[in-house]
């Protein structure tokens, strides 16, 4: 589990993308034209800008995604600091989309990243 202080512990898109539908949220903290042109499937959008602790659950692990692994970091510190067991995905979904992982719209067609 991160701890308070520590560097934000990372994993990898593909990690990420296996960890899918295994209990594991995935946030994506980008902004809503970021998340409206394509996400990971089965991703919750929370922009970084209105992200709450208060309104996730502690119990369920996160792996935090945005474009690049920016501000994905800076939800990792965010989270950290509540308690939360979460990880960085290292490269965002800039990474997901080059490792040849689904990004998809919320009507399920395909994807891009922006």
């Amino acid at each position: 589990m991160n701890r308070p202080g520590n560097p934000p512990a990372e994993t990898t898109p593909s990690a990420a993308f296996a960890a899918a539908g295994t209990g594991v949220l995935l946030l994506d903290v980008r902004e809503a034209h970021e998340w409206a042109a394509g996400h990971a499937p089965g991703a919750t959008h929370v922009p970084l800008g209105v992200l709450d602790p208060a309104g996730l659950d502690p119990a369920v692990p996160v792996v935090a995604i945005c474009r690049s692994g920016n501000r994905s970091g800076r939800a990792t510190a965010t989270l950290v600091a509540a308690g939360f067991d979460v990880r960085n995905m290292a490269g965002g979904m800039k990474a997901w989309a080059g490792a040849g992982l689904p990004v998809i719209r919320d009507d399920g067609t395909p994807g891009r990243v922006v």
